[in-house]
């Protein structure tokens, strides 16, 4: 099914009708899988939308898509996007991307210094997560809040996380720190400086074409990654090499001297 005329948007108070289709909705994709999202009541999920911490995607007519909420720890230290769910005609839509997107954008504007992170079973949730900047990390990295891994207990592998010391589990955690993206990307804009400022511009020359026109020359010089160059130069002499090869049999020179010939040109 296509969802061009879907609506991804932020959800409000006016939403509440849509809170048991929800919560019966998420209950029920959890047996399907046979893994575990903690179980929420339609009150929790009312909550949310009153205090604009949740988006939800909806058809021109008002029939339900889809619904992700956040939850905020340790006073804001930590923030998840929990509970995304889509209803099952409308999933393999890409709705499912487009509300992460949209509960992440609205994360980083309530609480931009937040660590974002979440706990899934579900791969394909794991390729929008990373395609959003999140990494794969252990439990250890995740909050210690307790009221968070009460929420655990509804989970079908609850037993399983508590006889692991809560250190592991089925579900995958990953999260989204942003000043280390922030970092990252300071990193990356450095390097582009730096791979920019090693080409020099030469000036300009200016001659007059055979037609009587001005033409302007701009000469760069190549400075810094030799290590590239080299590499870029010996795979050029391979090829032109593969291809004198391929014509021996066709001329006199042997091959040696074509390969000296081609020292001659590159050294």
């Amino acid at each position: 099914m296509e969802n061009h005329n879907l609506i991804v948007r932020l959800a409000t108070a006016d939403d509440k009708h849509y809170s048991e289709t929800i919560t019966t909705e998420m209950e029920e994709s959890a047996k399907a899988r046979g893994t575990g999202i903690a179980k929420r009541s339609p009150a929790y999920i009312e909550m949310k939308m009153e205090e604009g911490k949740a988006v939800i995607a909806v058809t021109e007519d008002g029939t339900w898509v889809g619904f992700c909420y956040i939850e905020a720890w340790e006073h804001g230290k930590y923030v998840a996007n929990s509970g995304l769910i889509v209803a099952p005609p409308f999933r393999k839509t890409g709705v499912a991307t487009e509300i992460k997107q949209k509960i992440f954008a609205l994360s980083r504007e309530k609480y931009p210094t937040s660590k974002i992170f979440g706990l899934t079973t579900g791969l394909a949730v794991m390729k929008i997560n990373s395609d959003l900047g999140y990494e794969p990390v252990t439990y250890s990295e995740l909050t210690s809040d307790e009221e968070f891994w009460k929420g655990c207990k509804s989970c079908v592998n609850y037993e399983i996380l508590m006889s692991k010391g809560r250190k592991n589990c089925m579900c995958t955690a990953m999260l989204f720190d942003p000043a280390e993206a922030e970092a990252k990307l300071k990193a990356a804009e450095a390097k582009a400086a730096k791979v920019q400022a090693q080409e020099v511009k030469k000036p300009e020359t200016t001659t007059v074409s055979p037609e009587g026109e001005l033409v302007h020359h701009r000469h760069r010089e190549f400075k810094g990654n030799l290590k590239l160059f080299d590499r870029w130069v010996r795979f050029k002499q391979f090829v032109l090499l593969k291809s004198f090869r391929r014509k021996d049999e066709g001329n006199g020179d042997s091959p040696d001297k074509k390969r000296s010939l081609l020292s001659i040109f590159f050294w």
